[in-house]
């Protein structure tokens, strides 16, 4: 009796998927992959305009972050539950809630702005072969935050964490941005002096410090160090507010006129596009008139530097 036949041929195993990419989809790589969720760009959009805007209404929120108010309204509500947005029943503004505090401590603690300026603050050096520095203000003193060093020769040196003052060198712009209490308070102490050319007298320095706000920058000569010379222009985040100063340090000898006023264009640029990786606003699109205090919120614009007169010692 012949019984049915059974197959012996062991199935084929299947082979593991693997992950999908753009070659396996037979796509071509040639230009950087957006990740981006449209969802998450309209949240950061509402987040800008209210840190630039502070309390205001949803109509106000929903036109400068280009999205509908009932778009808003949603985001606005889940940021709400998350304490990221807080609104007030009474008058319905909105404003940033508390939880953003924990994390712009822990930004500042990671290093956020010093890690964000390393390129462009290397690209300017590189540019100019001088070292660079990123300082920032922390009470009544600077500080610096980053530093990008050329080749080793003749240089004017700092070091990371360094404190320094506020009414001498590249560290005024920090001063004249400072809120008016920090003015008001640093300018009635008595002011040390580094060297023979290090400002002292309160009145010429707060003259000067309304001049850095109309120029948008400053070159400065000697100050804190004797035969340094330095250029320097303001750095702005998304609130249009001053949180540091990019600055080009080299000896006298390699700056003599008119090499500082050369490379401020330089300086100037490479400010703006660190304010522009913090959020600032655009440039500025019509020349500001010599001698108008630019918005705060908008960046120096470098044709103005043909027009202006050369600052302290360049004067």
């Amino acid at each position: 009796m012949m019984g049915t036949a059974k197959s012996t041929t062991a199935a084929t195993p299947k082979p593991k998927s693997k992950p999908a990419n753009d070659q396996s989809l037979g796509l071509a790589d040639t230009s950087p992959r957006d990740y981006s969720i449209a969802a998450v760009d309209r949240t950061l959009d509402l987040l800008e305009a209210l840190s630039r805007l502070g309390p205001t209404s949803l109509a106000a929120l929903a036109e400068a972050a280009g999205c509908t108010r009932t778009a808003a309204f949603r985001l606005l509500r889940t940021l709400q539950a998350r304490s990221f947005a807080i609104q007030d029943e009474a008058r319905g503004l909105w404003r940033l809630g508390a939880r953003w505090n924990a994390l712009s401590r822990a930004a500042s603690e990671q290093g956020a702005l010093a890690a964000t300026a390393m390129p462009i603050l290397g690209a300017l050096g590189k540019a100019t072969g001088e070292n660079v520095y990123l300082r920032v203000r922390d009470g009544m003193e600077s500080e610096t935050v980053a530093i990008y060093q050329s080749d080793p020769s003749l240089r004017v040196y700092s070091e990371m964490g360094k404190r320094g003052p506020l009414h001498a060198g590249s560290s005024r712009i920090l001063l004249a941005f400072a809120p008016e209490a920090v003015q008001t308070q640093l300018l009635a102490q008595r002011l040390n002096r580094f060297t023979p050319a290090t400002r002292t007298d309160p009145k010429w320095i707060a003259a000067d410090l309304q001049r850095i706000r109309t120029r948008g920058y400053l070159i400065t000569s000697d100050e804190v160090v004797a035969g340094a010379v330095g250029i320097a222009a303001p750095v702005r985040d998304a609130t249009g507010a001053v949180v540091a100063v990019i600055h080009v340090g080299a000896p006298s000898m390699r700056m003599r006129p008119p090499r500082p006023r050369n490379l401020l264009p330089q300086v100037i640029d490479a400010a703006n596009r660190l304010s522009e990786a913090l959020g600032a606003l655009g440039k500025p699109t019509q020349v500001t008139p010599l001698g108008v205090v630019p918005p705060a919120n908008a960046w120096m614009n470098p044709a103005l530097i043909a027009q202006a007169r050369p600052h302290t010692i360049f004067r």
